[in-house]
């Protein structure tokens, strides 16, 4: 019986092709076979990469038999999603009007993993400009959320979230500026890592720089089934690069820290589904059983207004050019939910802009000081379990009250804040989870206490 690489993490894996226990084509070989016979169900992997993943591996192995040494990734399979620069595959974020945006380098962060030897298996799906929670397209098609296909995947690293839940390589490079890692790792039944920003490099060398409200609040990050894998991941893609304007080299791991969580589990006043609540439940007696303070704080820093400033700063900079695109593409829930945010948009001038950085400083104050009180925050995820595929679609009122409920996901890149979202199993027959949030630079912090709550909730298995 050959060895199945999905039984082991991805921390042993590398292990047992560095110590030439298993080879690394056989484990990308292995990989590749479950590919061909899941992603079909799926749709995760829209760009394939397996004749370049089997050349690297051979050369890996060369390697190895020689003695030369390897790198901590050494043939661990991983996903890149589809926005992002992979030397000699186009960048297209799921648009055909992108489809000829080859890249002629990597991204600083694929770099870094190239560096400890991790291979590409594939490219993932993205909604078409990675504007949604739904990952669908005209370009590549849907991803089927792989525990159910009537529910969204998430966006818009749904593809990402797809792939690892089915068994389709260890760790999977995500984006995420409104939750586009931790969603769809919540919709999808796995772990999902928000780095702060400039922790993970990230610049398409393929493309213009981008606008305001992405340079300060896109990340790239990790999703994997395994929190160790997550830590693995982040290892093997953070780091200084001289390419990334906001990179900076922060060691992984911080001073100690104080065993206290504050349990909030409606946010901003959000109507968190008792389901969720329950979940959130679980998670504090995880804590306290692991002999953490848990505290229901009667206060917590504003939240509901950090997300209207992150609308001002995402969407409606360069509102008319993005809506520009997305009509060219002809992607309905691009349009749909620019043009949601058409009027909005075009009422903002300078003068809001420097009110909305002078707020947002003042929301990061408040927050870096609730955090030195209580190292992790634990909150939804969302406030309801994961949405019907293209729920976006069904009008106004419906963006307006995905939004509502995104308030957890959509709060936290504004405040430059690191948070990973734990799965809690699957209730309903739908997948669940909670998020945890930390300090800026303390991923640490939320790996360990993530950790602690994987053991209570369980190991998510594979789909598929």
């Amino acid at each position: 019986m050959s060895f199945d690489p999905n039984s082991v993490s991805a921390r042993e894996l590398a292990a047992r092709i560095r110590h030439g226990e298993v080879s690394a084509v056989e484990v990308i070989g292995q990989t590749l076979e479950r590919v061909a016979r899941v992603n079909p169900q799926v749709n995760a992997i829209v760009q394939d990469c397996s004749a370049d993943a089997l050349a690297e591996a051979e050369a890996l192995d060369a390697r190895i038999a020689s003695g030369k040494p390897v790198g901590a990734l050494a043939g661990v399979p991983v996903t890149i999603k589809v926005l992002s620069d992979q030397k000699g595959y186009a960048s297209t974020n799921s648009c055909r009007i992108y489809e000829d945006v080859v890249a002629t380098e990597d991204s600083p962060f694929l770099r870094h993993m190239r560096e400890k030897d991790a291979i590409v298996i594939g490219r993932t799906n993205t909604p078409a400009f990675s504007y949604r929670w739904f990952t669908t397209n005209g370009f590549y098609g849907e991803t089927k959320n792989p525990h159910n296909p009537a529910l969204t995947a998430g966006g818009s690293s749904g593809g990402a979230g797809a792939a690892i839940a089915t068994g389709m390589g260890h760790v999977a490079h995500g984006t995420d500026i409104a939750g586009s890692i931790r969603y769809p790792a919540y919709a999808c039944g796995v772990q999902g890592l928000r780095p702060t920003l400039g922790r993970v490099p990230m610049f398409n060398h393929s493309s213009p720089d981008r606008g305001i409200g992405p340079q300060i609040m896109a990340v790239s990050g990790p999703l994997a089934r395994r929190v160790d894998d997550l830590r693995l991941g982040l290892e093997g893609m953070a780091g200084y690069a001289h390419d990334d304007a906001w990179s900076a080299p922060v060691p992984l791991e911080g001073p100690r820290y104080r065993r206290r969580v504050a349990l909030v589990k409606r946010p901003g006043g959000i109507a968190t589904d008792p389901r969720i609540e329950a979940d959130l439940d679980r998670a504090a007696e995880m804590f306290r059983a692991a002999g953490w303070e848990v505290d229901e704080p009667a206060e917590v820093p504003e939240l509901r207004e950090a997300v209207e400033l992150q609308v001002d700063l995402w969407l409606s900079d360069g509102h008319a050019d993005k809506l520009k695109a997305a009509e060219e593409e002809g992607d309905a829930g691009a349009i749909a939910l620019l043009r949601h945010y058409a009027d909005r948009a075009a009422s903002i001038d300078v003068k809001r802009f420097g009110e909305v950085f002078m707020r947002r400083s003042a929301l990061i104050r408040a927050w870096r000081g609730f955090l030195a009180d209580y190292p992790v925050v634990l909150m939804p995820v969302c406030a309801e379990l994961p949405f019907r595929q293209d729920q976006d679609l069904e009008g106004d009122d419906m963006i307006a009250h995905l939004w509502e409920v995104q308030l957890p996901q959509i709060a936290i890149p504004l405040l430059g804040l690191p948070a990973i979202s734990v799965s809690s199993g699957v209730v309903d027959g739908m997948p669940s989870g909670v998020q945890l949030v930390a300090a800026p630079w303390r991923e640490d912090i939320c790996l360990e206490a993530g950790e602690l709550l994987e053991r209570g909730f369980g190991f998510p298995g594979l789909v598929g």
